[in-house]
């Protein structure tokens, strides 16, 4: 009997509005394309040590289906933030992963994620072929942050700065209607540790019927409080709004997160990274002490990456894009890869997907270049909004039921555990 060639896919770190379109693009291929079966990790490869997998089929049962996982946000099939350490720490958790992959038959590992997920890829890889194995392992990638190197841009990065625009442009509105002979500085906390691709997004919000934000301020270049400070204070002297779009990881010269400087807590993930919050809230603070006004912070957070409702028809597109170019390479024998998206013309904006060695992604971070920000650092210019723009246009319609969308929601009472 010949052996059988499944698949198993799995999504790994913070979820975004399209990474189930991803997990959509991997189903439909491997189908298509005659795979056995196709396999869903519960909760990435830490879900997948427990032996929580489930059979795709059991829960995708038709196009409406598909229609509505591309609409779907969060993690489908359930995320993760786990490390695998490096081979030499612990090889027996590779030989348990490996043991149930060959227990599973499976010919080809997709994983759906960011920087950290490809790590995942690119260990576990470089174990099969010191081991002799014979799986393919393949990335996907999803990130809003859009901080993975070698890809023109991300999936669910386009849907993002698309909501985060259309927010700023309803803050700043909001704003301008509470200024009556009075000053107010809204600041707007966007998503982004290193590198400040969300934030800048903001400038978006610029029109023919907005201003948009009056300070943008991303964590590739040191924060200076007092520039910042007397920025401020001259602005109010000319208008009686001001808002003000800064990058969650915004930091001082010294190093230190400018929300440190305010009351934070100490939890650091599996990777090390600090938990960060409430910048908005102490530079709104900051502000009313020193410029006597009124002051608002206005923290996006997690509806950044699970505004499905709002996701660019581009961003969905391409989503589905990658996740069927993973399958395809697969099939083809390429492994310790991830796609990318290659810009093949901006006017019209065409992509196309290519493939690199998941060697030279995993933790390498892209971040904005120096002169997509204007001299003091304190906006974006126009290469950063040329970039951008494409990524944002047109939209699929929610599948609405009763006034709010319809989601597609996993069977958990199909989970498999052997």
């Amino acid at each position: 009997m010949a052996k059988k060639r499944n698949i198993i896919v799995g999504q790994s770190g913070g979820p975004t509005s399209v990474i189930n379109s991803s997990l959509a693009g991997v189903y439909k291929n491997a189908v298509e394309r005659g795979f056995d079966k196709v396999y869903g990790m519960l909760h990435g490869i830490q879900g997948l040590l427990d032996e929580q997998y489930i059979d795709l089929s059991t829960q995708i049962h038709s196009e409406l289906d598909i229609e509505l996982l591309k609409r779907t946000p969060s993690a489908f099939l359930g995320s993760c933030r786990y490390k695998l350490p490096e081979i030499h720490e612990d090889r027996a958790i590779y030989e348990k992963i490996f043991d149930i992959l060959n227990k599973l038959e499976i010919y080809a590992f997709i994983y759906i994620g960011g920087n950290d997920s490809m790590d995942t890829i690119k260990k576990l890889s470089d174990y099969a072929i010191i081991t002799g194995q014979t799986q393919k392992f393949l990335g996907v990638p999803k990130t809003i942050d859009n901080d993975l190197a070698l890809t023109d841009h991300t999936p669910g990065f386009g849907s993002a700065a698309k909501y985060i625009a259309a927010s700023t442009k309803e803050v700043i509105r909001d704003a301008e209607g509470l200024t009556y002979k009075k000053n107010m500085i809204t600041i707007m906390e966007i998503m982004g540790r290193n590198a400040g691709w969300l934030t800048g997004a903001t400038a978006l919000s610029k029109s023919e019927d907005c201003e948009g934000p009056d300070l943008i301020y991303l964590p590739e270049v040191p924060f200076d409080i007092e520039k910042f400070l007397a920025k401020v204070k001259d602005l109010l002297k000319k208008k009686s709004s001001v808002v003000i779009a800064v990058s969650e990881g915004i930091k001082l010269a010294d190093g230190r997160y400018v929300c440190e400087l305010g009351s934070v807590g100490d939890y650091v993930d599996a990777f090390g990274h600090k938990q960060l919050q409430g910048t908005a809230t102490y530079l709104a603070n900051f502000l009313a002490a020193e410029c006597g006004c009124k002051t608002r912070a206005v923290e996006l957070s997690t509806l950044q990456r699970s505004a499905s409702h709002m996701a660019s028809r581009v961003d969905i597109d391409e989503a589905m894009m990658v996740g069927g170019a993973a399958v395809k390479a697969a099939d083809e024998g390429d492994t310790g890869k991830m796609v990318v998206i290659d810009r093949v013309s901006d006017d019209p904006y065409m992509a196309a997907t290519g493939i690199y060695d998941v060697h030279r992604i995993a933790n390498e971070e892209k971040l904005v270049p120096r002169n997509w920000m204007n001299k003091d650092a304190n906006n974006v210019t126009k290469d950063f909004i040329d970039y951008i723009k494409p990524l944002i246009q047109g939209d699929y319609q929610p599948i609405m039921v009763n006034g709010v969308p319809r989601h597609l929601v996993l069977n958990t009472g199909r989970k498999k555990k052997n």
